[in-house]
């Protein structure tokens, strides 16, 4: 849960995700565990809490991306709205690490990223990075928010956050108020693909 300074007055609600249907049967699913993988969740994901206003700033902004060209899909994709496990909700970028970029228009405290790469099974991407900043270019004040590259494969640093498995909840990195102008997501293929599959992003918080 993350909670900006505040005074002690202000109210604290649920970010109002909306989450697309599953399409497999979570709780019939019991996968070999896996090493760094973190196990298969039985529950629903805990409500996330942040400041009454915060909103999905990414939504209908900008994508660019290391693969202008994608295989299939297109970048705008990623930030439409649609997370329904089908094609017409996926962009894939070629073989590699490739990268996405959300610019949400002016800088912005960040509450939390959202991601949902393929649901439409238990899909593990690799070498998920998520960074922050206000610098188009990712070369200065960078913050990274999420990394689960632990060989440093990608080369932007070993992380020690934890492998996953993909659900229709998505993945919820706390992005702890980080200030910044622009997101970006960083994968290398996948146990669905060898190719990088996004469906959408999202960036909760509120403009500065």
């Amino acid at each position: 849960m993350f909670i900006w300074a505040a005074s002690a007055a202000e109210v604290l609600a649920p970010l109002p995700l909306e989450l697309p249907p599953p399409v497999f049967a979570s709780w019939i699913f019991d996968p070999a565990p896996r090493p760094n993988v973190e196990p298969y969740p039985k529950t629903l994901r805990p409500p996330f809490l942040a400041q009454v206003g915060i909103t999905n700033l990414a939504r209908g902004k900008p994508v660019t991306s290391s693969d202008p060209n994608p295989v299939s899909g297109q970048l705008k994709q990623i930030t439409d709205g649609g997370k329904e496990a089908c094609r017409e909700s996926l962009a894939e970028l070629h073989r590699g690490t490739q990268w996405v970029q959300i610019d949400l228009g002016a800088p912005a405290r960040l509450a939390a990223v959202t991601i949902w790469h393929a649901h439409h099974e238990p899909v593990i991407c690799y070498d998920v990075v998520v960074q922050a900043a206000n610098d188009p270019e990712f070369k200065e004040g960078v913050t990274t928010l999420f990394n689960n590259d632990r060989d440093n494969s990608s080369g932007l640093g070993a992380g020690e956050d934890p492998m996953y498995l993909e659900t229709n909840e998505g993945r919820l990195i706390d992005a702890r108020g980080a200030k910044a102008r622009y997101v970006r997501l960083y994968s290398r293929s996948s146990t669905f693909t060898a190719y990088n599959p996004y469906m959408e992003v999202e960036a909760w918080g509120r403009a500065e």
